[in-house]
């Protein structure tokens, strides 16, 4: 008797076997391309440290490189830092009366921004956080120092000219943000400074000429 004419009940060497699941091809995954969290040629992203109030307590150079907390402030940190330098320069001209007494403030100001934002770029391993404010202070406290005694209006204009500088990086201003862009250490420090103190000479510039004419 032939297997074909074998009842199905009667089939004995049939053996089951396993099969096995179809294994779908996995498509390759798209590789994405991150925004580095410092510019290519300073400090590798790796490691970069989150600025937060927690982080300023922890050493005298943050509270003076983030402006006193405002260089934390979530939206535009460099203008919230301006606007702090103009009230705090306000009421430092209470006590300082003279140009000579404001003229040796600054001097130290700079040199203590200079410090700061070494330190502060250094532990947050990136070369220039915009938390750091402090070179906005000291470059508006030295066109604040030359403006005043101006009323408020001249010093609203000056406050948005030198925004306006420090913000587009146009001329002179970007070529100083270049000079050192991506430097470490001492230079890197210098470099946050830099751009700053000529965006503070175009307003300077710009006021002369606006009272000239």
């Amino acid at each position: 008797m032939s297997l074909a004419d074998t009842p199905r009940d009667d089939v004995t060497d049939v053996q089951a076997r396993t099969l096995k699941p179809a294994t779908p091809t996995a498509a390759a995954p798209e590789e994405v391309q991150l925004e580095p969290l410092s510019p290519p040629a300073g400090p590798p992203p790796a490691g970069a440290v989150r600025p937060s109030a927690r982080f300023m307590r922890g050493h005298p150079a943050h509270w003076i490189a983030f402006g006193f907390g405002s260089g934390l402030s979530p939206f535009a940190p460099g203008t919230a830092g301006t606007l702090w330098a103009w009230l705090a320069w306000l009421v430092l001209t209470q006590w300082l009366t003279t140009p000579a007494e404001q003229g040796w403030v600054i001097a130290l100001g700079l040199v203590a921004a200079w410090w700061s934002s070494t330190v502060t770029a250094r532990h947050l391993r990136i070369a220039d956080p915009s938390a750091i404010v402090v070179d906005e202070v000291i470059a508006f406290w030295i066109v604040l120092w030359l403006v005043l005694p101006a009323g408020f209006w001249a010093q609203l204009v000056a406050f948005l000219l030198f925004r306006f500088f420090d913000a587009v990086k146009r001329g002179p201003v970007g070529w100083a943000d270049r000079l050192f862009h991506g430097a470490t250490g001492w230079r890197g420090g210098f470099g946050i400074v830099l751009d700053d103190l000529v965006a503070a000479f175009c307003t300077l510039l710009v006021m002369a000429l606006w009272r000239a004419w």
